[in-house]
């Protein structure tokens, strides 16, 4: 093989490489946003309950004040009672007694209630506030793995810009260009080797003629597939190789 051709195939296998880091690289940012919108989930259902929570303690306090009121009423009512003098007023007095002391019952089981949602809003507190937590020590273990495996792929895609850096600077600035051009055409594949006489990549047959010069060391000509434009290389068998495999298929047609 030519040595330009063996130098192509090297950038080749460090360009491939060196996508490869880029591609880990490119999903850093998803991977942490991901971990961002799991804490702020669990955030949002701990300050859910917090409202919640305070809402209830809120409405508790109001319906406390409500009861304190109506005794209050109950208390002056009854004090007015003693002061009376005619029947009628008395029992308009007592009228708004029982009526206040309704009130106090509705507003004593509306505080019941809002006493046992406060309970049951209070463990939901717990839980979140236990949850938050547990997600804030997992994501941050997460973002700790993804941090460093970040790091290890910026250093080894700075160790393949050098490699690429030093393979690059022995190839002609018009063949880079050209190759360049290529392997932007067909994701980072600009060479392609011949097997079975045809091109590995697109599985074009080669001609006979071209396949013969690809074949010589001594050939100068940078050679093309016809149909996918990729430049072609080919690797002659190790000795024996082929006869083995002529035999192999004589033994499978005789079977």
């Amino acid at each position: 093989m030519k040595e330009i051709l063996r130098e192509l195939l090297e950038l080749q296998d460090v360009d491939t490489r060196r996508g490869g880091v880029r591609a880990r690289l490119s999903v850093f940012p998803k991977r942490i946003a991901e971990l961002n919108q799991r804490l702020e989930a669990s955030r949002a259902v701990l300050e859910q309950s917090r409202q919640s929570h305070s809402t209830t303690l809120k409405d508790r306090k109001r319906y406390e004040l409500d009861v304190e009121q109506w005794k209050e009423k109950v208390r002056k009512y009854k004090d007015q009672a003693f002061q009376v003098k005619t029947n009628e007023a008395y029992k308009a007095l007592q009228h708004e007694v029982e009526m206040a002391e309704a009130e106090i019952a509705k507003a004593e089981d509306r505080l019941l209630e809002q006493m046992v949602s406060g309970e049951q809003y209070d463990r939901q507190v717990k839980a979140a506030e236990k949850s938050f937590k547990q997600a804030e020590e997992q994501i941050g273990a997460e973002r700790k793995e993804i941090e460093s495996e970040k790091a290890a792929a910026d250093k080894e895609l700075g160790e393949l810009e050098a490699e690429r850096a030093n393979v690059v600077k022995s190839i002609p600035e018009d063949l880079l260009d050209h190759y360049q051009r290529i392997a932007k055409k067909h994701g980072g594949t600009a060479i392609a080797e011949v097997r079975g006489e045809a091109c590995s990549a697109c599985g074009a047959r080669i001609r006979p003629h071209v396949f013969q010069i690809l074949r010589r060391e001594d050939t100068s000509e940078l050679y093309h597939c016809e149909l996918c434009t990729r430049i072609l290389y080919y690797i002659e068998p190790p000795a024996g190789a082929e006869t083995a495999k002529q035999a192999s298929a004589s033994q499978n047609g005789e079977g």
